[in-house]
């Protein structure tokens, strides 16, 4: 990471205003209004529907609140105007990459918490705070009783969203260890989606010093590279394991040129 006091850049979170300052109003959770109004992402009606799915399956009553408004509110934290890499392109990759996790096996004990840690892990996002995944869980928190989830459900959501803080599963943790691979199989890209994704991160932290980044990104990197497995589940052992090594290998390098 570029400096103690900041998230890793690599771990998977709203506007540049304070999150705790919020309306509750209506009892929901909802971010003053930024000063630009983002653009609709194009997958925006994809992913409402996906989440309005998910809320209802996750419930454990057959009512509840309407689904969407919290759909609008997440959406739009994730596309508040700070974010680079934390942005609607990284949920829907995250939620991409469950679908392939679960494709042909499902890993997770419990498939609806792990997806709806996925929508709120980085729910709560700035830069240059060390307490967004604290916050992404407190949101969850709050916000998930109200819509209908069940309280140990809730409870694991929390617990999944803070695990992204260091990407470390404890073995036989079936739901961290599909987060945490889905949430780290950007660094498997291809050379040149890696090079973007690389990219993203430094404009993120644009108001790190160059030297100050390039030493915390390299220590960042070399956590990585020391960890014996970035990935834990069989298909991300299989498929992204090695890719990600020669990706972070060669960011290394660069990074020490």
């Amino acid at each position: 990471m570029p400096a103690q006091d900041t998230p890793a850049p690599h771990s998977d979170e709203p506007h540049s205003v304070d999150p705790d300052r919020t309306d509750r109003t209506d009892g929901r959770t909802h971010p003053q209004h930024p000063r630009q109004q983002p653009h609709e992402h194009p997958r925006t009606a994809e992913l409402t529907g996906r989440w309005n799915r998910l809320l209802l399956a996750a419930r454990d009553a057959p009512h509840g609140p309407d689904p969407e408004p919290y759909a609008r509110d997440l959406l739009r934290r994730w596309a508040e105007p700070q974010r680079r890499y934390h942005t609607t392109d990284h949920l829907a990759a995250v939620l991409d990459r469950l679908d392939e996790l679960g494709h042909d096996t499902v890993h997770a004990s419990d498939p609806c918490a792990v997806q709806l840690a996925a929508w709120f892990h980085d729910a709560v996002y700035r830069p240059d705070r060390s307490e967004n995944e604290e916050r992404s869980a407190a949101l969850a928190e709050r916000a998930l009783p109200e819509a209908g989830v069940p309280d140990s459900r809730t409870v694991e959501v929390a617990r999944l969203v803070r695990l992204t803080v260091t990407h470390d599963p404890a073995p036989g943790d079936t739901n961290g260890e599909t987060l945490c691979d889905a949430d780290l199989a950007v660094l498997a890209g291809t050379p040149e989606e890696y090079a973007r994704y690389a990219a993203r991160v430094r404009e993120e932290y644009d108001f790190v010093p160059e030297d100050v980044f390039r030493a915390g990104r390299g220590n960042v990197l070399r956590q990585l590279l020391a960890l014996p497995r970035l990935y834990r589940t069989p298909h991300g052992a299989e498929h992204w394991e090695s890719r990600a090594r020669h990706n972070l290998h060669a960011e290394l390098t660069l990074l020490l040129d």
